[in-house]
């Protein structure tokens, strides 16, 4: 079952970063990214005050949120941190780039969780996660050059570094996940850090892009904006129940999620139009050739 909710949220994934592309596109990134968590909240609000005053009416169902601890409080707060570092360099890599540029590096990300994995819980790699590392290493050097027909420099771009800052930060978190999920309950999880990054990207909206707003990029409302908090409410609730199976790997479940980059690049294409498809295509299929060998060297 873990598999198909894994599947199920790079699903929901990709039609998240769809919406993430159309809300930030010309627009002030903090706001939306505060909308995001505020509607995200709002989701989770009504499950989490019926689980502590009407606990009866969800108990033994998937929506119920247990009540947690101070420590475990803590370790969401942390988890929040981290979830919101790789969101906001990823929501400005996003505006920036190609949707064709954004989702083949993205979906390097297993690569990171697996590294992460070997040095964090000394895991051994064998010949297949080896081969699937050095695809993935190849499919982005061949992503610079693509990027450089549309004057994209690997080396020099800052929103090619935000996207590899939020790859490695979003590595960090589904590592973190795997440790938190053998300890927390799923919908208390999700919930709680929802909560935790309204309340940090509240005061980073007051206090660092409010007073500043008419010397950035202005805002506007989009309809998308919400449908990203429902999107990414969706994907994470399957990948936190995915997790919680005892029989799940992250290394595993990490890779599907990343199969979002299939979504993706067809909105980059019928959507945005963008250029060089054949070689970023190749590209991809490079990257998902890695995924591949990652899946068979991680069964």
């Amino acid at each position: 079952m873990w598999l198909y909710l894994a599947f199920l949220s790079a699903l929901l994934l990709g039609f998240y970063d769809i919406c993430k592309k159309a809300s930030v596109n010309k627009n002030a990134v903090i706001p939306v990214l505060f909308l995001n968590t505020l509607f995200s909240s709002l989701l989770f609000l009504p499950f989490v005050l019926i689980s502590y005053y009407k606990p009866e009416i969800l108990q033994d169902t998937i929506l119920f949120a247990s009540q947690i601890s101070l420590k475990e409080h803590a370790l969401i707060f942390i988890k929040s941190l981290i979830v919101l570092c790789s969101w906001i360099f990823a929501y400005f890599a996003t505006k920036h780039l190609p949707l064709t540029i954004v989702g083949p590096i993205k979906a390097t990300q297993p690569i990171f969780v697996l590294l992460g994995a070997l040095l964090i819980f000394g895991e051994q790699l064998n010949l297949f996660q080896w081969i699937g590392i050095l695809l993935a290493i190849l499919s982005f050097y061949l992503l610079s050059v693509s990027g450089k027909k549309e004057g994209i420099n690997f080396k020099k771009d800052k929103w090619v570094f935000f996207l590899i800052l939020s790859v490695i930060s979003g590595a960090s978190s589904g590592l973190y996940d795997k440790f938190l999920m053998r300890q927390l309950d799923a919908m208390a999880m999700q919930s709680w850090y929802n909560f935790y990054q309204l309340l940090i990207m509240s005061i980073v909206l007051f206090c660092l892009w409010f007073p500043t707003r008419k010397k950035t990029t202005p805002f506007q409302w989009r309809w998308t904006i919400p449908f990203i908090s429902l999107f990414l409410s969706l994907a994470d609730f399957a990948y936190f129940r995915a997790l919680s199976d005892s029989d799940a790997m992250i290394s595993i479940v990490s890779m599907i999620r990343r199969s979002n980059v299939i979504v993706i690049f067809i909105a980059g294409a019928l959507i945005y139009k963008e250029k060089n498809l054949k070689s970023k295509g190749f590209d991809l299929a490079l990257v998902l050739l890695g995924m591949f060998f990652l899946y068979l060297g991680s069964r």
